[in-house]
């Protein structure tokens, strides 16, 4: 059976950069079903004394639960599923890893950026975030360099980021990041 791929909306942005509310919203607005995935849910499928990187131990369980985040987005667009991500890439080895699984795959990066303060007044007031976090993940992230497009979710609405997403999405060709990264290997 050859079945079409899924499309996939890859968002890669720091913690409170707005990529949740973003993935809801394309869900909404977008005329076909696109399902979530989120490398935090797959973290919080862990128990509890092994669902927090900072813990004792529980570093490798971490990893391998995003490396599952990974090869699920794969194997949702194998199955003519299309999926939303929300990502953050701190290590080039999950970029690498993503690059190597996506390449070839119907994948638009999204850069989801938005101002420190605006992070920081985010994190104080969802009140369940560590207070910083997200300056943190700026400066210690991989940073990336090639993105098919960046949304800022502080000098636009979550409405105007998604209808430039949408848009984009309108023209496959277009769909570039994963594949320039490839090339680059």
């Amino acid at each position: 059976m050859n079945m079409e791929k899924g499309k996939i909306v890859f968002l890669n942005g720091v913690s409170s950069s707005g990529k949740t509310t973003l993935a809801k919203t394309l869900q909404e607005r977008l005329n076909e079903p696109f399902f979530w995935l989120a490398a935090d849910t797959f973290i919080g499928m862990l128990p509890e004394k092994w669902n927090n990187a900072n813990k004792p131990g529980a570093m490798p369980a971490c990893l391998k639960a995003v490396e599952m985040t990974h090869h699920t987005i794969k194997f949702f667009s194998d199955m003519g599923v299309n999926v939303i991500v929300e990502h953050i890439f701190h290590y080039k080895e999950w970029v690498d890893e993503c690059v190597e699984l996506l390449h070839e795959y119907p994948a638009l990066l999204v850069h989801v950026v938005c101002l420190v303060e605006e992070l920081r007044r985010r994190e104080k007031e969802r009140g369940d975030r560590d207070i910083g976090r997200a300056e943190i993940q700026l400066q210690r992230g991989y940073p990336l360099d090639i993105y098919d497009i960046t949304v800022d979710t502080h000098a636009n609405s979550t409405e105007e980021c998604a209808d430039s997403i949408i848009e984009f999405l309108n023209c496959p060709d277009k769909f570039s990041a994963f594949k320039i990264l490839w090339s680059q290997r």
